[in-house]
């Protein structure tokens, strides 16, 4: 099946009003795209194998410990009125690869694999790259499962509903042990390759990153009779929060967001009996910019998530780059379920493909065909050269 009628089949999923997506980890729409993922793996006579943390699988050839395979993939999930491209466009590029290889009749030495990572995201649970973190053990199965959405619901509960036996959950050494290296092709989020005029990087790393969140307490009261010095408004502790994030984050060379917020009681006529706010920062000293923004809001911030500098193989990245050409090799702020492989001892790499507008997790986010077809002829050669 061609590029454009694969993205065409996917392009409806989880598309709201915004004209962005909602394909949140483990909901009904999660569940399609699950469908979506496992009819084109038999369409292509893939063999479909889902692991401990739910993580799909579809493999050409049959990997062993002593023969692991080479793997391409990312996430089909979305945040909040994300954009089309940020993890789809692996997926759909992975598939598009095997395609490929095999029309020029290629027949892999080592077997080729194709990734699709749960909730990479984190927008329902909380936690970034859960799929990966839950199968290596970066992510604890116990605590996993216990993280709970904005409605309450827990992690295990979701799964149980979607039909996924919960207890089954955990680092699954046996599928990590299938893998002899990972390539997650991406949409750059970011305007790196616009500016050097290339469709195509190779990546190299990851800054630090990590989510903290802030519980500001108050008391609830009437806010027009209220006098202000009688005000216990936990808002005002909000804003010293996002002004600190900023003024942190520049002053130790840091990139930080607060980017979600949770009122209580909610209303326009009333100060808050408490706020509940989430710190994201990235940059070797994202912790010291949430220690900052904490002490300025009077609160110890809880960390939820956190991923130091990862560095991706080098001698893999050198040989990607020379065999795509020489093709520029860069850096990124965003985190990939490629890095916590890589974290794991996974050999891993990502190539990125331009992105327009510089813009990601919005609607805006966009990569033209011409450039997405070029992603798929380097997803190939790269899977060619590792697996040939």
């Amino acid at each position: 099946m061609s590029f454009d009628a694969l993205w065409a089949a996917l392009a409806p999923i989880g598309r709201v009003a915004s004209g962005g997506y909602r394909r949140f980890a483990w909901t009904p729409v999660d569940t399609v795209l699950r469908e979506w993922f496992a009819g084109e793996a038999r369409s292509r006579r893939l063999d479909l194998v889902t692991d401990r943390a739910g993580n799909q699988w579809a493999w050409w050839g049959s990997p062993t410990p002593d023969r692991p395979g080479v793997v391409a993939g990312s996430h089909l999930d979305s945040v909040p009125d994300g954009g089309a491209f940020d993890g789809p466009l692996g997926v759909v590029s992975a598939f598009c690869a095997v395609d490929l290889l095999r029309s020029r009749g290629f027949e892999p030495v080592r077997p080729v694999g194709i990734a699709c990572f749960g909730d990479e995201e984190g927008a329902r649970f909380g936690v970034a790259c859960a799929g990966s973190r839950l199968v290596t053990g970066a992510l604890p199965a116990d605590r996993g499962l216990a993280l709970t959405d904005g409605d309450g619901v827990s992690m295990a509960t979701a799964m149980q509903a979607a039909g996924v036996d919960p207890s089954a959950v955990g680092r699954d050494d046996e599928a990590m042990r299938l893998v002899a290296a990972f390539i997650e092709l991406h949409v750059e989020q970011g305007r790196g390759l616009v500016d050097l005029g290339r469709p195509i990087a190779v990546g190299s790393s990851i800054l630090a990153h990590g989510r903290w969140r802030l519980d500001l307490a108050g008391e609830a009261n009437h806010a027009g009779t209220t006098r202000l010095e009688d005000r216990r408004d936990p808002m005002i502790d909000l804003a010293a929060a996002v002004s600190t994030a900023r003024s942190a984050a520049r002053a130790r060379a840091c990139v930080a967001t607060v980017g979600k917020v949770v009122v209580v009681p909610n209303g326009v006529n009333a100060i808050p009996s408490s706020v509940t706010a989430w710190l994201d920062a990235r940059g070797d000293a994202a912790r010291a910019v949430a220690a900052d923004v904490g002490h300025a809001a009077g609160t110890e911030p809880v960390e939820e998530s956190y991923m130091p500098d990862t560095r991706f193989d080098r001698i893999l990245v050198t040989r990607l780059s020379r065999l795509l050409g020489d093709a520029p090799v860069l850096g990124t702020g965003a985190g990939h379920d490629a890095g916590i492989l890589a974290a794991a001892g996974v050999p891993a790499a990502m190539l990125f493909v331009r992105n327009p507008t510089g813009v990601s997790h919005s609607p805006a986010e966009h990569a033209e065909r011409e450039d997405c077809l070029a992603g798929v002829d380097a997803l190939a050669a790269v899977i060619a050269d590792l697996a040939g």
